[in-house]
């Protein structure tokens, strides 16, 4: 497993809160767009097929 940015944990976050990409865009004020890189690149670090699965590893590694 990578280590994820500090954006990444940031964004990790809110998506385990249940906040959706566009909620999460607006809070960081970002691109819809740069929020779902944000979450592919997590899925991939934490080698995650899914965003169920990346919340669930999230917690085992406790990074949220």
């Amino acid at each position: 497993m990578r280590k994820l940015s500090s954006r990444e944990r940031e964004v990790l976050k809110l998506v385990a809160s249940g906040l959706t990409s566009v909620q999460i865009a607006c809070e960081l004020y970002l691109s819809k767009r740069t929020v779902e890189n944000h979450r592919i690149n997590i899925r991939k670090k934490l080698l995650a097929k899914n965003t169920v699965c990346m919340v669930k590893k999230a917690v085992e590694e406790r990074l949220i």
